[in-house]
């Protein structure tokens, strides 16, 4: 490597300096004059070697230079001090830096069936333990342990414009029932989206969410016998309006309508009418820790096909369509400060329901109306990260009628007793534990006491809800 330095110092020399550089001739014989040759033959290697260490110096300057500059990639992979010295001449000349040529990049054939799994949906199971010990005059039972439902969620995209949920609970003797079954439609209409299926309809706030994601073990008492042990959910079409806001309060009305497939209030319906539900939101934030939303809304469904008794002691079947509504309002505060929501937080919940339904009376004596209603509200506060403490207060008052104790009074209980102060109230202070986002442990007491509908008791209940799968303890 050296003497390809020296060689190439050496013809740079030459090349620049040869007009410079001579050898005198003797006058007399024109040789070359020995003494003065030598002499010029040592200035030259003084030369030589001054320019050599001038350029290395040079070099080495240059190198540093461009290595800061960073204009040259990499000039440890230079080949020699050839390449090296014309890429610093080009550069000093204002030339372009020879760059080494990148391999080409190989193309990748990959196979599109492997990303298929991609197009899967994605699936969750969820179990909703329950035990409980009850001291009840009316109930044989005390001790009981029960799996109350294994859910299989299942959840997916179908396109950017659509999304698919599915809620299907296994109970312990194996029987499958869908809960929920549904897409979504985006933005049919500018903000305007479409359910078409079966789900849990909006009619207050707890209706819509799944049992296991209650704050209470059970759903209210009102809720219960007013729409059904399991609350109400039916198949049809629900739309979500978004409505002008008033002030600073932001408005949704959901439209629902469905089949009229809850045996609890359409179990006399035949004609296949739907029914019809509204529910009117009302969202304004209080400040940045609190808010509050009010809501109203209407059910409105037909039966029309009723056994009442003749005369003689048989029963006789009468065909007239007579409505039957529901109407109800709900409330929720919740305050949550910005610095500690993680470790604070205030909860207020209260619905109230008002049940008339026209019938046929069961003793023949003609058309008649029922009225029941009631009411529910539960406070519940974190008082520290995954602990909640609260108390839920239940009520329910029936209508009273004569013939409520007679034939065919399935189709009249829990709506009417013979008694005329037919009521049930329950309290029920509870511990709530959040071990993970997967785990929850539920501690419950509920004191019940009424007139003729339950007789007073005690029921201490412990709840464990477990999830597995990419969606957790849903509401809905």
């Amino acid at each position: 490597m050296q003497i390809k330095k020296i060689v190439c110092v050496f013809f740079l020399l030459i090349t620049a300096g040869v007009s410079n550089v001579g050898f005198t001739a003797d006058a007399e014989t024109g040789e070359p004059n020995l003494a003065e040759l030598r002499q010029q033959v040592s200035e030259l290697q003084k030369q030589m070697g001054e320019m050599k260490e001038k350029h290395e110096s040079e070099i080495q300057a240059l190198k540093d230079q461009i290595g800061h500059r960073g204009e040259v990639e990499d000039v440890n992979n230079v080949d020699d001090e050839a390449d090296l010295l014309r890429q610093l001449a080009l550069e000093a000349a204002g030339g372009e830096v020879e760059k080494k040529e990148e391999p080409a990049e190989q193309t990748k054939f990959t196979f599109k069936g492997l990303n298929l799994r991609k197009l899967n949906p994605e699936v969750s199971v969820s179990g909703d333990l329950v035990a409980t010990f009850t001291n009840q005059d009316d109930v044989r039972k005390t001790t009981d342990v029960n799996m109350r439902a294994w859910e299989l969620n299942i959840q997916s995209y179908l396109d950017p414009f659509s999304k698919f949920k599915s809620t299907i609970p296994v109970d312990t003797d194996g029987n499958v029932e869908i809960e929920e079954m549904y897409f979504t439609r985006y933005n049919v209409f500018g903000d305007i989206s479409l359910d078409l299926g079966k789900f849990r309809q909006q009619f207050g706030v707890i209706n819509r969410w799944h049992g296991d994601a209650l704050d209470q073990i059970n759903y209210p008492l009102p809720l219960q016998y007013i729409l059904g042990d399991d609350g109400l959910a039916q198949t049809g079409l629900s739309v979500d309006l978004p409505l002008p806001d008033m002030g600073d309060a932001t408005q949704i009305l959901t439209v629902q309508i469905t089949n009229s497939e809850n045996e609890h209030l359409f179990g006399g319906e035949t004609m296949g009418n739907p029914s019809l539900l509204f529910h009117a939101k009302n969202f304004r934030e209080l400040d940045e820790s609190s808010y509050f939303e009010f809501g109203i809304s209407g059910l409105f469904g037909w039966n029309d096909r009723w056994d009442v008794a003749t005369g003689g002691g048989g029963t006789d079947q009468i065909d007239d369509a007579l409505g039957t509504q529901v109407f109800g309002a709900d409330f929720t505060y919740v305050w949550e400060p910005t610095q500690t929501a993680m470790y604070r937080n205030l909860e207020w919940r209260s619905e109230l329901y008002f049940l008339n339904r026209d019938i046929y009376a069961p003793d023949g004596s003609g058309r008649d109306s029922l009225d029941a209603w009631g009411a529910f509200s539960y406070v519940q506060a974190k008082v520290d990260r995954n602990v909640y403490l609260g108390i839920r207060g239940d009520y329910y008052n029936a209508d009273s009628k004569s013939y409520a104790g007679g034939i065919n009074s399935e189709t009249i209980n829990p709506f009417a007793y013979t008694a005329s102060d037919a009521f049930v109230y329950q309290v029920s202070p509870y511990v709530t534990i959040w071990q993970s986002e997967y785990v929850r442990f539920h501690v419950e007491y509920n004191y019940t006491d009424g007139h003729t509908i339950q007789e007073p008791g005690h029921t201490v209940g412990l709840q464990a809800v477990f999830a597995a799968g990419p969606h957790k303890h849903e509401r809905y």
